[in-house]
């Protein structure tokens, strides 16, 4: 079973996709990020989250989720979740550290000892694929295998594994995200870690997590999904791990990414679909559509390309053209997030294979975004 290709023939287009059927009819699994689009960093549930989740699975939707944390077991992702009103069981949890071990096991032989530089998770998951954890560089590994340990890691472990990899040894990493979010604030994530080995060390890690394609396999091999959607609310990950798997994608805007950043993304990081937040998998999607002069249309909003800048209109029902909308915009029926598809459209035609450097100031406080 693959997921493979799936999507390949949205994917790259520019302008987010439609669909005529709610998303959670039109794809069989939600592959779905936790931080940012579940819950929040401090844990607690994003608003609607739980009853947008209960209620795509109550219509048929398998629910997966896919993370880049190598830190928690499936069993305490699976246990938290449950306690916030999504039963879950750990077999629908797939992580960066599951992953890696499998990379690593694909590698070495059976039984073989791994310099572990990481937290549970990570331990968890090398012993699953029969692998053993070992603790110095004087072990006798026959690799280094690094994930995220949680802020209180000590420095030396920075240093068993550069003495460890500066012998030669084979070094993995779980994924490189450079911060990860935490109820006090943004803090040093994977990413940061692994830079300190590399400036040690000289040398460059395989890496396993999102975006790349171990992760995306780990998910296929655990989930059997036949028609996948990816939800997250990063594009640099989420998003261009989808495109890399040629599987369609929604992106919720609960997380880390905002409107300006979306308009901007380069091709691999636009998603198929956009949403609010996760309801957005209980509704169809519209269609951008495109209008006169190279505009673009949805939902009444068009949205075209002048003097170096993104423009936006709306036409109400009552009106024969464009409408100053401001904050009546909701009263006249018309949906913010179908500005921003409009949007998308424009900006993504224009850059073309590039990122789109538009002036999107004047169009966004036209939705209330600016």
């Amino acid at each position: 079973m693959t997921m493979t290709g799936f999507g390949q023939a949205r994917q790259g287009r520019n302008r987010p996709g439609g669909s005529a059927r709610a998303l959670s009819e039109a794809y069989d699994t939600a592959l779905l990020d936790l931080d940012g689009v579940v819950y929040y960093a401090g844990g607690h549930a994003i608003p609607y989250a739980v009853e947008a989740l209960g209620a795509a699975r109550a219509g048929g939707m398998h629910l997966a989720y896919v993370t880049n944390n190598a830190l928690r077991t499936p069993d305490t992702v699976a246990a938290h979740l449950t306690e916030l009103g999504l039963p879950t069981g750990p077999a629908d949890v797939i992580t960066s550290a599951q992953a890696v071990a499998r990379l690593v096991a694909d590698e070495v032989p059976p039984g073989s000892r791994v310099l572990l530089i990481g937290g549970e998770g990570l331990r968890v998951a090398l012993l699953e694929r029969g692998l053993v954890p070992v603790d110095s560089a004087d072990d006798d590994p026959v690799a280094v295998v690094q994930g995220y340990g949680g802020p209180e890691t000590p420095w030396s472990r920075f240093a068993e594994a550069s003495y460890a990899v500066g012998r030669g040894l084979p070094w993995y990493a779980s994924n490189t995200d450079l911060t990860v979010p935490t109820a006090r604030g943004i803090g040093p994530g994977t990413g940061a870690a692994i830079e300190v080995v590399r400036i040690a060390t000289g040398a460059e890690p395989r890496v396993a997590g999102k975006p790349l394609p171990p992760m995306h396999r780990e998910t296929v091999l655990r989930t059997g999904a036949e028609r996948p959607l990816v939800v997250g609310d990063r594009l640099d990950t989420d998003i261009e791990g989808a495109f890399n798997g040629g599987v369609d994608s929604l992106l919720v805007l609960t997380g880390v990414t905002d409107v300006a950043a979306l308009l901007a993304a380069v091709p691999e990081h636009r998603p198929t679909y956009v949403a609010a937040d996760l309801r957005g998998l209980l509704v169809p999607q519209p269609e951008v559509a495109d209008g006169a002069d190279g505009a673009f249309w949805c939902g009444g909003w068009t949205a075209s390309v002048s003097g170096g800048a993104l423009l936006l209109d709306s036409v109400g029902p009552d009106s024969a053209g464009p409408d100053s909308v401001g904050s009546d915009s909701t009263e006249r029926g018309l949906d913010p997030l179908d500005g921003v598809r409009a949007l998308c459209a424009a900006a993504w035609t224009e850059a073309g294979a590039g990122a789109c450097g538009l002036d999107a100031t004047k169009a966004l406080e036209r939705l209330g975004l600016g």
